[in-house]
């Protein structure tokens, strides 16, 4: 069993076989015909670029594409013949990606899917190989600025939370969780010290169906904001993260990575909190290292084979241009990984 199915309550939690932290900077503006066009200035794009080693006429597969500004990227950089696959869960995304990429023709195939499902996304586009893996862990600014999504506090709309709206909500969740389970759901994936406080007054003012009641009960239960901080921030990320059981996926999609990557292949990952980069980190030292064997064994005994290796130890964070640039950069770290 994962981590993340561990510790979910049992109405959330589903199967491995069935199956996101920060903002990186998106501009938008309406367009005659009421759709959003997308202005997408990813994260760490050249660096991306550099420690995915893009060459002409390779297969890369970008596993969050969201509007597809890095898959731009790695489109111009693999050019003339080259590749990107593209998913994502939010069709929203998916839409706008196809729109930003059209001029790239079928160099650029962009797919809804999770990226938990990457290799069987990727036969069925008919790649059964690709040269580099791209995972920016990161959602959208226009997720949370654009209506429907129910990831802000800052406008009061309905509870909801997913990147793809089907299954359950955020307010399935605070209204069918008891107490105790929803407060390790919130001290585990929002990291709040007083998580057992904001479900008891969660439980006591149910139902909860919008955004603007939780962010409400949740100051009242913390006294209010907490520096420049709102004090439903952490209750936010830990549902988010619950609903759309980021950290399974997770797990699973780096799982899913060796058996996708050609040797010489690399994998970048993009985080932009302590819970993804931890789970990103202790994966790639596990998977680069040739013992796994508790160290209290005197002889290994795990017959382990390392999959990949580090092409660079120490995490890449953007510049002091980039974050001056875009503040939301700032909490990003990149980890890159070269399968063996």
């Amino acid at each position: 069993m994962t981590l993340a199915a561990m510790h979910m309550p049992a109405p959330f939690a589903v199967s491995a076989g069935s199956v996101l932290g920060g903002l990186p900077t998106l501009a938008f503006s309406t367009r005659a015909d009421g759709d959003a066009a997308v202005h997408h200035t990813p994260v760490l794009v050249a660096e991306t670029v550099e420690w995915l080693s893009v060459s002409p006429g390779k297969v890369y597969l970008d596993g969050t594409v969201g509007e597809g500004g890095h898959a731009e990227a790695l489109l111009d950089a693999s050019g003339p013949n080259g590749v990107v696959l593209g998913i994502d869960r939010d069709p929203r995304s998916v839409d706008a990606a196809r729109r930003r990429l059209t001029g790239y023709g079928d160099r650029a195939r962009i797919v809804h899917g999770n990226y938990a499902d990457m290799g069987d996304l990727a036969r069925q586009s008919g790649i059964e190989h690709v040269d580099g893996v791209l995972l920016d862990l990161g959602f959208s600014s226009r997720q949370v600025d654009a209506e429907g999504y129910g990831f802000s506090f800052q406008r009061d709309e309905p509870l909801d939370m997913r990147y793809d709206p089907v299954g359950s909500t955020a307010a399935d969740l605070l209204n069918h969780t008891d107490e105790r389970d929803l407060a390790d759901v919130i001290y585990r994936y929002g990291e709040e010290r007083r998580s057992r406080a904001v479900a008891r007054a969660i439980v006591e003012a149910r139902p909860i169906t919008t955004t603007g009641l939780l962010a409400s009960v949740v100051s009242r239960a913390l006294g209010g904001r907490r520096g420049g901080r709102h004090p439903a921030t952490r209750t936010f990320q830990a549902l988010r993260i619950a609903v759309n059981q980021e950290l399974m996926h997770l797990e699973v999609g780096l799982d899913a990575v060796p058996g996708l990557l050609k040797p010489g292949g690399r994998l970048v990952v993009i985080s932009y909190h302590s819970l993804e980069d931890r789970l990103v980190k202790g994966w790639m030292d596990r998977e680069a290292a040739r013992c796994i064997c508790p160290p209290e064994l005197p002889v290994c005994a795990c017959e382990h084979e390392a999959s990949v290796r580090f092409v660079r130890r120490r995490v890449v964070r953007p510049s002091a241009a980039e974050t001056d640039d875009n503040s939301r950069s700032r909490s990003a770290r990149l980890r890159a990984v070269e399968r063996i």
